[in-house]
């Protein structure tokens, strides 16, 4: 797996869990691959089918543990706090975080594994953003 097809994974992943990915939620993964420097030589017409892939993999038993562990391989230790910002943002995209997203960032956030005080900064960084 690529760190692009990693990284979209992770925005799916946490946009899934109340088995409906919002409008807000899918500007703001497109915004985010349009902007964001890491994403500079991705080709955005990839986009949807990295989301079909993802979204197979997270119906599958145990799919959330399974796209954690694909993103914790493919991702180098500098891009890992990179994948739960993008979390946050995703989850914070509609206004509001639900309690399973609150528990998948956690998911996320030790699968990764991002450090503690890395994830208060982080998110407190969406929180003003959004």
């Amino acid at each position: 797996m690529s760190e692009h097809a990693a990284l979209i994974y992770v925005m799916v992943m946490i946009a899934a869990p109340d088995s409906e990915i919002t409008d807000q939620e899918l500007m703001t993964m497109g915004d985010i691959v349009r902007m964001l420097p890491v994403f500079d030589n991705f080709d955005e017409e990839l986009l949807p089918k990295l989301a079909k892939n993802c979204a197979e993999v997270l119906n599958q038993d145990e799919g959330f543990a399974a796209v954690i562990q694909l993103a914790s391989d493919a991702l180098p230790q500098n891009l890992r706090e990179t994948a739960y910002a993008l979390a946050c943002d995703v989850a914070a995209a509609d206004g509001r975080v639900s309690q399973e997203e609150m528990r998948l960032l956690t998911l996320i956030r030790h699968g990764l594994p991002v450090g503690r005080l890395p994830t208060a900064a982080i998110q407190r960084g969406a929180r003003a953003r959004l």
